[in-house]
């Protein structure tokens, strides 16, 4: 972390790995600027697998902490991911998609199955697409034209 930070470069925050304890660099009230906050990253698995494999207890804890039930709880993460300040929030596109544990793209330590999931073209709808605009937009994250700078919110 000293070389990191001496040198620069951003640090890693993982949403999947925050919700343990209150003082978790990983939850979103910790983080700093020059960070890259992920919902998850290739080695985990997506957050719709992750979720449903915690304990009772664990999935309490990140329930307590977004305030939801987790029926939604890809989509939770994005939004805690966008609204930190975070330089970058990055969502894996299975993530994305809503996706579980059978999109998985890789099991660190398996030599076989990996990087084998793929992306349809029709998974990618247009309700989904609209709902990433809206958050990167609502978050602020969207590139907008000088010209074409949002008035409102929902702009």
């Amino acid at each position: 972390e000293a070389l990191r930070d001496a040198l620069g470069f951003p640090g890693m925050k993982i949403l999947q790995f925050a919700f343990d304890a209150p003082i978790n660099p990983f939850l979103p009230h910790n983080h700093t600027r020059n960070c890259v906050v992920y919902t998850g990253t290739h080695d985990n698995d997506t957050t719709q697998g992750w979720f449903e494999k915690l304990s009772e207890i664990d999935r309490q804890a990140v329930q307590s902490y977004l305030g939801r039930d987790g029926h939604d709880i890809a989509w939770d993460l994005i939004r805690l991911g966008l609204g930190s300040v975070a330089d970058m929030a990055i969502s894996p596109m299975q993530d994305v998609l809503d996706l579980g544990t059978e999109a998985r793209m890789n099991l660190p330590g398996q030599g076989h199955g990996n990087w084998n999931w793929r992306m349809l073209p029709e998974q990618w709808t247009v309700f989904q697409q609209t709902r990433l605009r809206d958050l990167t937009r609502m978050y602020g994250r969207l590139a907008v034209k000088k010209n074409d700078a949002p008035q409102t919110l929902l702009d």
